[in-house]
């Protein structure tokens, strides 16, 4: 499918503006619809059109979704093929589980769209930096088709098979997120009331062997507390939900998952659930003794 093709977007949230705007920055026709409007109508800036009836976009050649859940998807994509229009290929970015995903396959099948499911790794500060990765599943012809638009908004895009292969490795992937933040949280506390400044040790654990992309990009949060939006604890409990439901499904044990899943629900019951899930490291510090402030101290995220 060549770069010509004309592209519709479903949804602006935090992910969805930012992947649409590259997409449209990059010189792609794309015609965003969000439910609500005024989200989208910045994309103009970037070159984009902004549609005022989810129907205009089934005329394009393909579309893409990045909305918050199975609900929303399955919703939006009943009123996109309300009509005889309909796109020749629909590319899915949202977490949604396997069951969810294969009954999408199934209800574009039927209309003899083809689908790709394409979940991605970030937050929008990723997207902003040229740093998102998609994990891609369904049929190899259609993957190759898309490339270049993927291209567009990501430097990465893992290929892992047909069907429904890419919703495992995402749900995978955020099980690990919330595992890996716990564990975080743990050892920087303990660090601190060791007596070692957490930019300190954190400077230390980000130039280790243990360091990483997200290590990095979570330390400004961690050392000056702030927990600006990026993935709400809602939506980690719900990835993490949709891990434990696939071990069961596999037969896989899933002890660290299942404790941090606890946790993160233990911070929604407290009220902690308006910030990042990052706060994972107050409730940490509360059930250590101790109080955290903000250390004040200028430090990268490493996505410059």
């Amino acid at each position: 499918m060549p770069t010509k093709s004309t592209i519709g977007w479903i949804g602006a949230g935090r992910m969805g503006y930012e992947m649409a705007g590259r997409l449209a920055k990059g010189g792609a026709d794309v015609l965003v619809w969000n439910r609500t409007k005024e989200k989208a109508e910045p994309l103009k800036k970037c070159g984009a059109k902004v549609a005022d009836d989810i129907s205009e976009l089934a005329s394009r050649d393909i579309v893409f979704c990045m909305v918050s859940t199975w609900k929303d998807v399955k919703q939006v994509v009943t009123d996109l093929l309300k009509g005889k229009a309909k796109p020749k290929m629909l590319i899915e970015c949202s977490s949604i589980s396997l069951e969810g995903s294969a009954e999408l396959r199934e209800m574009l099948d039927k209309k003899g769209i083809a689908y790709l499911a394409a979940p991605v790794s970030g937050n929008a500060k990723v997207i902003k930096a040229g740093k998102l990765s998609f994990v891609c599943s369904g049929p190899q012809k259609s993957f190759q088709g898309a490339l270049p638009f993927l291209k567009m908004i990501a430097p990465a895009a893992s290929y892992v098979g047909e069907g429904e292969l890419a919703r495992i490795v995402k749900i995978c992937h955020n099980v690990f997120l919330g595992v890996v933040t716990q564990s975080l949280a743990e050892i920087t506390v303990l660090a601190q009331k060791a007596g070692v400044p957490r930019h300190a040790f954190l400077d230390f654990i980000n130039q280790s062997v243990m360091g990483s992309m997200f290590t990095r990009y979570k330390t400004p949060a961690f050392v000056n507390l702030d927990f600006k939006v990026t993935f709400t604890p809602q939506l980690l409990r719900k990835d993490l939900d949709l891990g434990l439901d696939a071990g069961r499904k596999f037969e896989v044990p899933m002890p660290l998952a299942s404790a941090t899943r606890d946790l993160i629900q233990s911070m929604i019951g407290q009220g902690w659930s308006e910030q990042d899930f990052a706060t994972l490291l107050l409730q940490q510090a509360e059930a250590s003794g101790i109080k955290l402030k903000s250390e004040n101290v200028e430090i990268g995220d490493g996505l410059a």
